[in-house]
C-alpha cells in the first residue's frame, strides 16, 4: 500500500527552527514531500537542505544572494525565486502543513500570503502574531486554515486548552526562566558583556531573542501573543520566575483546578506536536527525568530588575500599530546595542522615550489594516530612532 505523503512547505528553513522541524522530518522521509524551503541570505545551507530533501522550489529573497546560488546551483529540476510572489507559481495543490519560521517583522509578509495554500500554518514568528494578529486571523477563517502557535509557551497553553474553554479560564502564568541577569546586582548588570548577555542558562538561542531574554522583552511579548491568540484580557494573564524551565504555563481554571505544563528545554517537542497531531509517540519522550520536576522553584517577578515588563501597561487591549512601533523599536535598539552603538542599560530608558512620543501614542487607537502598512511604520520607527536627537 503507498503511503500518502504530507506535503510541506517551511519559511525560514535555515534558521534554528527550521533546521529542528527538518531533522524531525528526517527520521520519516517517507512520510513527506517537502514542496519549499526558504531564506534569506544563507543560501549554501538553503542550497544542502533542497538536495538532501529533494526539493524542487526555493526562494531566498536577499537579490545578492539569490545570483550566487543560481551560478553555483549545478541542478536543472531546483527552480529557485528571489521572492513570495512566486508563491502562487510553486504551489497548485492546497499543502498539508507550513511552519512560518522567518525572524522578525519580515516574516509577516509571506505568512500571510502563504495562508490560503495550506490546510494548516504552524507561526513561530512572534512578530507577526504581534503585529498583524487581526491580518492573520482573517486570512486564516477565510481560507479554513488550522493554526498552531510554535513558541513553547503558547503551543503548551495550546495543548493543554484543546478541550476547555475560555470562559472557564481565571488566569494563565507564563514562565520566564530570569536569563543570564537573574541573580546578578545592578552593579554587575551595568558592567555586563554581550557575551554575559547572550549567554542562557537553559535554552540556546540567537543574540537578539537572548537579549530580549535578558531584558524580559521576550516576556512582554509573549503575553501579548497569548491575548492575542487565545482572546484574553491582560488582567488574566502573569508571569513567574521558574529558572529550570520546565514547566511552560501554569493554567489556573475557575473551578479551582490547576493544570501544569511542563516539558523538556527542547523546541522539538512543539515543532514535533505541530507536525504530527500528536497521532504518535516522540521518540525521545523518555528523555526528561521526573526528578527534574522536584521542586519547581516558583518566584515572584522583579519589576524593579526588569523594569521593561512595565511597557505592558502601555499596551492597549485592542490591537493597534502600537504594538509595531515597540516590537520595531526594541529591535533596533538591541541592534545597535550589539554593534555598541548604546549600552545595555541604555535599552530601556531609550525605548521609553521612542514610545512616549505623541506621534506613536495616537496609534494606540489606530488598528492595523494592511502589511504594507505595518512594514512602513516599521521603516519609519527605524529611522527615527537613528537620527541623533533620539538615542544620542
Amino acid at each position: 500500500m503507498m503511503i500518502k505523503k504530507k506535503k510541506i512547505a517551511i519559511l525560514g528553513s535555515t534558521g534554528s527552527i527550521g533546521k529542528t522541524l527538518l531533522n524531525i522530518i528526517d527520521k520519516d522521509k517517507n512520510k513527506f514531500e517537502i514542496k519549499l524551503l526558504t531564506a534569506n541570505k544563507n543560501y549554501l545551507e538553503l542550497l544542502k537542505q533542497s538536495k538532501k530533501f529533494k526539493v524542487k522550489h526555493i526562494i531566498i529573497t536577499d537579490r545578492i544572494c539569490f545570483e550566487k546560488l543560481k551560478i553555483l546551483n549545478k541542478n536543472k529540476n531546483l527552480k529557485i525565486y528571489n521572492n513570495y510572489d512566486s508563491i502562487n507559481l510553486i504551489i497548485k495543490k492546497k499543502l498539508d502543513y507550513t511552519m512560518s519560521s522567518i525572524v522578525g517583522i519580515e516574516g509577516l509578509a509571506p505568512t500571510i500570503k502563504i495562508i490560503k495554500y495550506t490546510k494548516k500554518i504552524a507561526i513561530a514568528n512572534k512578530e507577526s502574531i504581534i503585529c498583524g494578529w487581526n491580518l492573520i486571523k482573517n486570512e486564516i477563517k477565510k481560507y479554513k486554515t488550522s493554526f498552531v502557535p510554535v513558541d513553547s509557551e503558547h503551543f503548551s497553553i495550546w495543548y493543554a486548552l484543546k478541550n476547555a474553554k475560555i470562559k472557564n479560564i481565571k488566569k494563565i502564568f507564563l514562565t520566564a526562566s530570569g536569563g543570564p541577569l537573574l541573580n546578578l546586582s545592578k552593579k554587575k548588570i551595568k558592567n555586563i558583556t554581550i557575551k554575559d548577555v547572550i549567554s542562557h542558562p537553559n535554552w540556546s538561542m540567537g543574540k537578539k531573542i537572548s537579549i530580549d531574554s535578558s531584558t524580559m522583552m521576550n516576556k512582554v511579548f509573549e503575553i501579548i501573543e497569548a491575548k492575542n491568540i487565545f482572546n484574553l484580557s491582560y488582567d488574566q494573564l502573569g508571569i513567574v520566575i521558574h529558572p529550570k524551565s520546565y514547566v511552560h504555563a501554569i493554567i489556573n481554571f475557575n473551578d479551582g483546578m490547576i493544570n501544569i505544563v511542563a516539558h523538556e528545554t527542547t523546541m522539538d517537542i512543539p515543532i514535533f506536536n505541530s507536525l504530527h497531531n500528536n497521532k504518535k509517540f516522540f521518540n525521545n519522550l523518555n528523555k526528561m527525568n521526573i526528578k527534574k520536576l522536584n521542586n519547581l522553584d516558583f518566584q515572584k517577578i522583579n519589576k524593579i530588575k526588569f523594569p521593561m515588563l512595565k511597557i505592558l501597561n502601555q499596551i492597549p487591549y485592542q490591537i493597534s500599530l502600537f504594538e509595531t512601533v515597540v516590537v520595531s523599536a526594541n529591535d533596533e535598539l538591541v541592534r545597535l546595542y550589539l554593534i555598541n552603538k548604546i549600552k545595555y542599560n541604555e535599552i530601556y530608558p531609550k525605548l521609553i522615550k521612542i514610545l512616549s512620543l505623541k506621534e506613536f501614542i495616537k496609534l494606540k487607537k489606530v488598528k492595523p489594516h494592511s502589511v504594507s502598512e505595518i512594514m512602513k511604520l516599521d521603516k519609519y520607527v527605524r529611522l527615527k530612532i537613528n537620527t541623533k536627537s533620539v538615542y544620542s
